[in-house]
């Protein structure tokens, strides 16, 4: 069937490069320099009644084609939508026509004309004059559609997942959703900028590369410096950074980020993402906890026009306030036990008869995170704080003002999914140092994932850092939420995948 397929394609590529040799024999330049063209497609039918009978140009993909001997129709695609266009060999000449005879659904092409409806009442621009601006030499997927009641329905869609997320610029040339998901995406990050910019707060740029990878419990990508002779590890997190920044003297700042984590791949993890960290002095989590919610009911209403929502059939409301609801109860609740104060045996015991998936030389922390995972998460559907997790879990969070066994922590969950993780900053620089040794002893136990000790972030904070409140929101878990999709492959415009066979 594979054979099959790809038999005919080179067939089909065979009579693409025959008509662009006939288009070369002519000396007509199938890849051209430049098209002036005054309107979009979405201009010309957004203002009919100002441009009827009135001269437009417009450039775009060729969509679809009928031809009638003498005379055309086709429908062409810019990044605005798609608009029919009607040639006649009378109007446009017998060159231009024999070269329109000459183009396939793909090639890219320039019309001038004037704007009218046809007998169906369809805007249509009647070509005067027409051009091939980029002949497309492999036939693109075939998206059937039809139109009812004035809507254009696509009846059998470009649906191979795998060849979507692997060629995206194929998904984006025939699946108009996706463009607007993706354009979407650019309105959230531009909101996030707006809501921050607008609070006084100053935006960074931190390494890629550091010597000292830091901020997050994951595994990272190793490369190598050739003329400095020494490792590097890309980003895991921007924490380390622009905590020192905040040491420096700086109010607050954000950073709007790829990381790279060395992890699995699932319909909520890529190896690269986009994180937005925030740090604002003088703060605590309970002020970035009313940050959150504020910002993202904002965001989702400039962006979809109101604060409620639908994602995945379940209607999901950001309107603050949220629930607040403490780690340890949200734990009783869902699994009928008592774990606060559990010693890490009696936690591996309770992990086990709970049936998640937790390994010998996991730490408490470690264990109840798992145990979170499997059995609150999945309940966390309308937005929610989960609030005050235990200190081996938070290495970098300051420990609670009520009880030193739990550090001021919060993470937000939306549709049983994690958006975003907030602390106040642990600035006691004993304290820390005390835990990354302790995630150091994680580590020598086989917890991969465990922070390394940075003697410098160390010391930046024996200078002193005042209170500071942090958060890291995660920008591609928000667009999920906001355009509807299921995957975080739905919203990276090139995902990571393996390799083609």
């Amino acid at each position: 069937m594979q054979d099959n397929h790809q038999e005919e394609l080179n067939d089909l590529m065979k009579v693409r490069r025959a008509k662009l040799a006939r288009l070369q024999e002519m000396q007509v330049q199938p890849f051209a320099y430049s098209f002036v063209r005054d309107h979009s497609a979405r201009e010309v039918l957004d203002r009919f009644e100002e441009l009827e009978e009135k001269s437009v140009a417009v450039a775009g993909r060729i969509m679809a084609l009928r031809s009638m001997g003498k005379a055309a129709f086709a429908h062409i695609a810019d990044s605005s939508g798609r608009i029919q266009i009607y040639l006649r060999r009378d109007q446009v000449g017998d060159q231009a026509y024999e070269v329109f005879d000459l183009t396939d659904i793909g090639d890219i092409v320039g019309v001038t004309g004037t704007v009218h409806k046809t007998r169906t009442g369809e805007i249509t621009i009647f070509a005067q004059k027409f051009e091939l601006l980029t002949k497309s030499l492999r036939p693109m997927p075939v998206v059937k559609e039809r139109v009812e009641e004035g809507q254009t329905v696509t009846y059998d869609a470009f649906a191979d997942t795998e060849l979507r997320y692997r060629q995206r610029y194929l998904d984006l040339m025939v699946n108009r959703e996706v463009r607007q998901a993706f354009v979407t995406r650019s309105r959230i990050i531009t909101a996030v900028r707006r809501y921050l910019d607008g609070r006084g707060y100053l935006e960074v740029e931190t390494p890629v590369l550091q010597p000292l990878y830091g901020g997050a419990a994951a595994r990272p990508f190793v490369t190598h410096h050739n003329a400095l002779d020494m490792t590097l590890y890309l980003r895991i997190a921007d924490e380390l950074y622009l905590k020192r920044l905040i040491v420096g003297g700086f109010d607050g700042v954000y950073e709007i980020s790829k990381d790279f984590r060395n992890e699995g791949i699932d319909r909520s993890h890529n190896p690269e993402f986009t994180m937005m960290e925030l740090y604002v002095a003088y703060e605590d989590y309970t002020f970035m906890l009313n940050l959150v919610e504020e910002m993202v009911g904002a965001i989702a209403r400039e962006v979809c026009g109101d604060a409620k929502i639908s994602y995945q059939g379940q209607e999901l409301d950001f309107t603050a306030p949220w629930p607040r609801v403490r780690m340890f109860e949200a734990l009783q609740r869902y699994t009928g036990m008592d774990l606060y104060g559990k010693s890490r045996d009696e936690l591996y015991a309770a992990a086990r008869e709970l049936h998640c998936e937790v390994e010998p030389f996991m730490e408490s922390g470690k264990i109840l995170d798992e145990i979170v995972k499997e059995k609150v998460e999945p309940h966390l559907i309308q937005p929610t704080f989960l609030c005050d997790y235990p200190v081996e879990l938070s290495p970098l969070a300051k420990r609670h003002r009520d009880d030193p066994r739990l550090v001021e922590r919060f993470e937000a969950f939306v549709a049983g999914r994690e958006i975003c993780n907030a602390f106040s900053e642990l600035n006691d620089p004993i304290d820390q140092r005390s835990r990354f040794e302790q995630q150091m002893k994680a580590r020598a136990a086989g917890d991969e994932e465990a922070q390394l000790l940075d003697e410098d972030f160390l010391r930046a904070l024996e200078h002193g850092m005042p209170p500071t409140a942090g958060l890291g929101l995660g920008i591609d878990r928000l667009v999920m939420l906001l355009t509807d999709s299921a995957s975080i492959r739905d919203v990276i415009l090139f995902p990571t995948m393996r390799p083609e066979l």
